[in-house]
């Protein structure tokens, strides 16, 4: 399964219940580029820019989707490269995750980890969901997790992972 979603919408914090729930394991992308690059994704940003961070991340999703019974949390904008989406609807069940533009805002408060959102958090925040308004939309499912508990997200994801799963057979 892999989750996909515009950041701060819970994709890291819900695949690990979810690989819990599933006995898979769990993959976080960003980790993933973190450790094979050796740098954060602030470093990355800021000594390679955006367009070396999305290679790198492409790299990354094309190895942990050769993996058998995994969760693979994705980076806000992994979907962005049509490759990406596509290879994400080919090796499994892709589930969106929403949140409203308040809710993101209220995620990210003072978070420094995010190069995406230096400068007006807020702002950025609302431009960048406005420019993948429809980013997310090949995904079989779409869960909102705006004022849901993370255990009330992870019930419903596996209710429409469960029926999806049925239809793969």
């Amino acid at each position: 399964m892999i989750l996909i979603g515009m950041m701060a919408t819970g994709k890291s914090a819900i695949g690990t219940l979810l690989a819990e729930e599933l006995g898979y394991e769990m993959v976080d992308l960003d980790a993933e580029i973190v450790r094979h690059e050796g740098r954060s994704i602030p470093e990355i940003f800021a000594e390679n820019g955006e367009v070396y961070f999305r290679t790198s991340e492409s790299d990354r999703l094309r190895e942990v989707l050769e993996r058998d019974r995994v969760i693979v949390a994705t980076g806000g904008g992994a979907v962005l490269a049509a490759a990406n989406a596509n290879l994400m609807k080919e090796k499994g069940i892709v589930v969106a995750l929403s949140a409203t533009a308040e809710e993101i805002i209220a995620r990210v408060a003072g978070d420094r980890n995010r190069p995406l959102l230096a400068g007006n958090a807020e702002e950025n925040v609302r431009r960048i969901l406005e420019e993948r308004k429809d980013a997310y939309s090949f995904a079989h499912c779409t869960v909102d997790t705006t004022g849901l508990t993370e255990d009330e997200v992870c019930q419903r994801i596996l209710t429409h992972y469960r029926v999806l799963a049925f239809k793969h057979v």
